[in-house]
């Protein structure tokens, strides 16, 4: 009974090839092909989870986004209200009188209102700007600290063209008045932007 016929040998023979060759079959053609399936099905799934993590955090940000937005147009919204408008020369006279009513300093000396026009700054630029250009005499520390306060207190004015001279104006003889060797003469320029007009 150990002993198979040739036949039977040849037989079993081609029931295991054919087993192994179906096995293979069925690994290589069903099983293989729903691994790769499922690995591809899983790169979708890890590139949509980050795209879900992108826009969660997106939206997450958005009224941080929309916060800073109202803030910055209400901040826009208050330098534009210092801005010059109206009759420009009487703004600009008046803003600069005001401002230098709490500095030791003199400022008897007023141009005319340059512009407006257009600012070559940024292209679009939405403003126009103004030019004035004043002259007075004081303290060196005045004059210094009356520049820096000015262009802290109005962001949408610079000065610039500075001149300093020794003496005050219109001293022409310093040994006469021993203070006028503290006082400089100067002459500078104040740059405004213009506050834009709404067409209705």
């Amino acid at each position: 009974m150990n002993r198979l016929s040739r036949q039977k040998k040849q037989a079993l023979a081609l029931i295991v090839a054919l087993t192994i060759g179906g096995l293979a079959g069925v690994w290589f053609g069903l099983v293989n092909a729903q691994r790769n399936s499922l690995r591809a099905l899983g790169d979708k799934t890890a590139a949509a989870q980050r795209k879900l993590q992108l826009v969660l955090r997106t939206i997450e940000t958005s009224d941080r986004i929309q916060a800073g937005l109202e803030d910055s147009g209400k901040r826009l919204e208050n330098i534009e209200s210092g801005m010059a408008a109206g009759d420009l020369y009487s703004w600009a006279i008046e803003t600069i009188r005001q401002f230098k009513a709490s500095y030791k300093i003199d400022i008897p000396q007023f141009s005319q209102i340059d512009g407006p026009r257009q600012v070559n700054l940024l292209p679009g630029f939405p403003y126009k700007q103004i030019a004035i250009t004043i002259a007075g005499a004081g303290g060196f520390y005045d004059i210094g600290q009356f520049i820096a306060d000015f262009e802290n207190k109005y962001p949408h004015m610079r000065i610039q063209n500075l001149s300093l001279v020794p003496g005050g104006l219109g001293e022409a003889d310093p040994a006469a008045n021993p203070a006028a060797h503290e006082k400089l003469s100067f002459r500078m320029e104040i740059v405004a932007l213009v506050k834009p007009t709404v067409a209705l």
